[in-house]
């Protein structure tokens, strides 16, 4: 028996097979998604330290409203003395 043939004869199985697709979709598409942000790491090998390369002015929230990002005086004195 055929896939359509099946679909055709058991009609009350397309829309849970829509939702299942739909959220397989969705859930593969974020995931490639999040692989391009700056804040995941797929290579530690070449960058142990990715925190260090993070633009502070660039959000990286997925969704973000009037974010104002300053840097913090300490931290930059003491990332300074470091180095």
């Amino acid at each position: 028996m055929s896939y359509l043939k099946f679909l055709v004869k058991k009609k009350e199985l397309i829309p849970l097979i829509a939702f299942v697709g739909f959220a397989g979709v969705g859930a593969a598409g974020m995931s490639i998604y999040s692989l391009f942000k700056t804040d995941v790491i797929v290579n530690r090998q070449k960058n142990p330290e990715p925190w260090e390369n993070v633009n502070p002015y660039e959000p990286q929230k997925l969704f973000t409203i009037n974010q104002k990002w300053e840097p913090v005086e300490e931290l930059q004195t003491v990332k300074q003395l470091t180095k």
